[in-house]
This record gives C-alpha cells, structure tokens and sequence, in this order.
C-alpha cells in the first residue's frame, strides 16, 4: 500500500518527519532484534520507492516489510502495515499531529515513543502469529 497525501501541510509534515522515523527505526529493530527469537537482515527495495526490506525469518517462518511502511505507519494516523511490497493500492493518509511540535519541528519523545509502539506491536503479531506470513 502507498499513502496519499491530499493535504499539502501533511507533505511538508511528511517530509519533516519520514527521516528521523527511518533512524529511529533502524535503531529500535537494531535493539529489538538483538534479543528477539527472529533473525533479521536488509535487503534493497526499488519499487514502489528506493528503501530497505527487513527480512526476518525464525525457523521455516519467514516475512518481508519494506522500512517505508513501518516509516509511514509511525508517521501517519491509522496507516495499515502491508507485509509484501509492489502493492498498487494507495490510501489517504494524515500526519500524526502528536509527532511535532507547536512550531512543526520533531518531537524526538513523541517519535521515539510511537516507534517503539509500532514495533513492539508488530513482534508482539509475530510471536502471537496473528501477522499472515509469520
């Protein structure tokens, strides 16, 4: 799935905020997967966009996200993690206001905060099994 941004304050927003969510990623799945059951490595994405695809496997388990869609699901309010890439399907997206501050600037607390819930939901559906593909 590809957001949409149908208002021009959520691209300036967008454009603001996807960057430090891509560090502040990497870092936390960095920590997480030091001490998690799954294995992880990156491999490059061209399409939809230029990226990484995070590969986990822990057994005959294995799944694929590209590091755009957990960027878009922190960034953005109600965005839905799709595991496999190429889909064409887009959906309009707004910017989780809670991640900036008064001047439009990061709130770095509030990033992390979100990202550390993003992927502590996310490897809670692995363990779980409630992920297809896992």
């Amino acid at each position: 799935m590809q957001p949409r941004f149908t208002q021009v304050e959520d691209w300036r927003s967008a454009e603001a905020l996807l960057q430090p969510a891509l560090i502040r990623l990497v870092d936390n799945l960095r920590q997480l997967l030091e001490t998690s059951s799954w294995q992880g490595r990156y491999e490059a994405a061209e399409s939809p966009y230029p990226g990484q695809i995070l590969c986990l496997r822990r057994g005959s388990q294995s799944l694929r996200v590209n590091l755009w869609q957990f960027c878009f699901q922190i960034c953005c309010l109600d965005y839905p993690l799709t595991l496999e890439d190429g889909e064409e399907e887009t959906q309009d997206v707004v910017i989780d206001p809670a991640l900036l501050d008064a001047d439009g600037a990061v709130d770095w607390l509030a990033l992390d905060q979100k990202t550390r819930q993003v992927l502590g939901d996310f490897f809670d559906g692995l363990e779980s099994g409630r992920l297809a593909g896992a």
